[in-house]
């Protein structure tokens, strides 16, 4: 088969998801056909910007091959033939000019999705307007790949408003630093501030700064010779170099700690050093800290955080916190005892509060104790939760309460009877439950506060998180009172809002500002007494309290359940 066709039906088979975007008259012509329109529309395209507009035939070209979603667009209103469509499609130019810069867009690397939001108002052609098209140009001549132009211009739309002879000023400086072209386009590409510049000569502190780190990595430390000689192997390395500076790390102060460890750099993807700074992200500490426990601790990339079991109690033994403190903490958070993953080591520590102790004894020299921790046969094992587990894959609906379950694991809730007590109270998916609890934390919720309202009432979980959201506004805003106040009554927010919360609390700031009630009744007392035991509160506080209650405040709706 002719490698033209494998390469736009590889071209074709990457746009698969999108496919149903396609114009209906394209995907009308027979498969068997559509190489060739594509094909014979290219060249046809790559004709009409060359000879018609101008512009330099191998960029008209870059343009036409670049651009299928536009192009496929173009062609759907043309009736497709073997013999002649190339021909129809230059006829069909002439009369029916494009415009050139939703092309551009699409052909350097921009989703065809996000071309629509970029396209200059009143602007159709290059000659009104060449600055964009000129600084593609004298990139491409520099060596950039024409189709990765469009990182350039999402991250920095500054560089294509410069001139050619500015962009090639400030190229040439960065090479002047030591490297060679591809070095400096892989550079480029990961970090396009460097070719924003000022003027023509000038880089910039921040710049500069970068690209003494650069230089001490790539050529001090000799990393350079161990990259590729090709752009793809330049912009992956830059691009992981990157993810330090990303955290906070400061340009110019880690380029020998960087050098030092340039195996990190060479050894491991980028997913996998991705996946661990998410990992300790989740400790909720400085981002700096986590970017120099992995330059400092590269070995930790090794270390499995995912799937080993651990024994909450074993870990905190394991790595040094106190009997004493440990004592504590199983009276105070006995739902988060037993065993979990070490995926939810950060969001267990989290629930138990312990988050910051445990990442600065990781930071500060322990990170070998998350490599080498093993877990026992008979450590933490809870007959409860055992025979609860069991019951769970004998019950109707198995998938569904293990989802439960699983997020309940996620948050910080161990195998123990206690969350198998909340796991019986929660209703919802596990997504649901988690959109909930990740809601009521967007609120101002402390993490290990909000387990502890789960662990004493797990009904918090089962509302919609607008509905929890006016109810907290209220106590916030028109009751006065602090979130904290929740630790003492978390089932104010089991409560409904408008039949029994809202109606309670202003009659009795009414009865309070008109000197009827001299008793301060909390807010659980004005909320969570039963309804007889309210109306008989009321004749006791006065004689004509009733009367205002039931004619002024009272919820109209008959209401047997007073909770959400």
């Amino acid at each position: 088969m002719n490698f033209f066709p494998k390469l736009i039906f590889s071209h074709f088979s990457r746009h698969f998801a999108t496919l149903s975007k396609l114009p209906n008259n394209f995907t009308k012509i027979p498969s068997k056909y559509r190489p060739q329109a594509i094909r014979d529309a290219q060249q046809a395209l790559t004709d009409y910007l060359h000879c018609t507009r101008y512009i330099p035939f191998v960029y008209a070209e870059h343009i036409a091959k670049n651009s299928f979603f536009s192009l496929s667009s173009l062609i759907s209103g043309i009736n497709f033939s073997t013999t002649s469509f190339n021909r129809n499609v230059l006829r069909f130019l002439r009369y029916h000019p494009i415009n050139e810069y939703e092309f551009f867009f699409e052909s350097i690397g921009i989703d065809y999705e996000e071309v629509g939001g970029l396209l200059p108002s009143k602007k159709f052609f290059f000659s009104e307007d060449e600055t964009v098209l000129e600084a593609a140009c004298a990139l491409s001549g520099f060596g950039f790949p024409w189709n990765k132009l469009g990182k350039l211009y999402k991250e920095e739309i500054l560089i294509f408003k410069a001139s050619s002879k500015e962009l090639k000023a400030r190229l040439f400086k960065i090479k002047e630093c030591g490297f060679s072209n591809i070095p400096v386009i892989g550079i480029c590409l990961a970090f396009p501030y460097v070719l924003r510049g000022g003027g023509v000569n000038e880089l910039g502190g921040e710049i500069v700064a970068l690209l003494n780190d650069l230089k001490r990595v790539f050529l001090d430390f000799d990393l350079g010779n161990h990259v590729e000689d090709n752009v793809d192997a330049w912009y992956e390395i830059c691009r992981k170099i990157r993810v330090f500076y990303d955290l906070g790390c400061e340009k110019g102060k880690i380029g020998e700690l960087i050098g030092r460890n340039k195996n990190l750099f060479l050894r491991y993807p980028e997913e996998v050093l991705v996946s661990k700074i998410e990992y300790f992200s989740r400790f909720l500490v400085p981002k700096e800290d986590i970017g120099m426990l992995i330059l400092q601790n590269p070995e930790i990339l090794d270390s499995d955080l995912e799937t080993p079991m651990i024994s909450v109690m074993g870990m905190l033994k394991h790595f040094g916190l106190s009997v004493e403190k440990r004592d504590s903490v199983a009276k105070e958070y006995p739902y988060v005892l037993g065993r979990n993953k070490m995926t939810n080591l950060p969001n267990v520590m989290r629930a138990l509060n312990l988050h910051k102790w445990l990442f600065d004894r990781i930071k500060n020299g322990n990170h070998r104790l998350l490599a080498n921790y093993t877990l026992n046969d008979d450590d933490d094992l809870d007959k409860g939760f055992r025979d609860s587990f069991e019951k769970i894959q004998f019950s109707r609906t198995p998938v569904h309460t293990m989802e439960k379950l699983m997020f309940l694991h996620r948050v910080g809730f161990g195998e123990n009877s206690l969350t198998m007590k909340v796991l019986a109270h929660v209703h919802g998916t596990g997504s649901e439950l988690q959109e909930r609890f990740d809601s009521l934390l967007g609120l101002g919720f402390e993490f290990s506060k909000l387990c502890r309202i789960v662990h004493m009432t797990p009904k918090v979980l089962n509302q919609r998180p607008e509905t929890v959201e006016r109810k907290v506004n209220f106590l916030c805003h028109e009751m006065g009172v602090s979130l904290d106040y929740l630790d003492i009554f978390p089932a104010f927010l089991c409560f409904n809002l408008e039949k029994r919360i809202k109606p309670r609390y202003r009659f009795h700031k009414w009865l309070t500002e008109n000197g009827l009630c001299t008793r301060n009744y909390s807010i659980a007392s004005i909320v969570a007494t039963g309804e007889k035991s309210f109306i008989a509160r009321l004749g006791r506080i006065h004689p004509d309290a009733l009367n205002e209650w039931f004619e002024n405040f009272s919820y109209k709706e008959s209401d047997n359940s007073i909770q959400d």
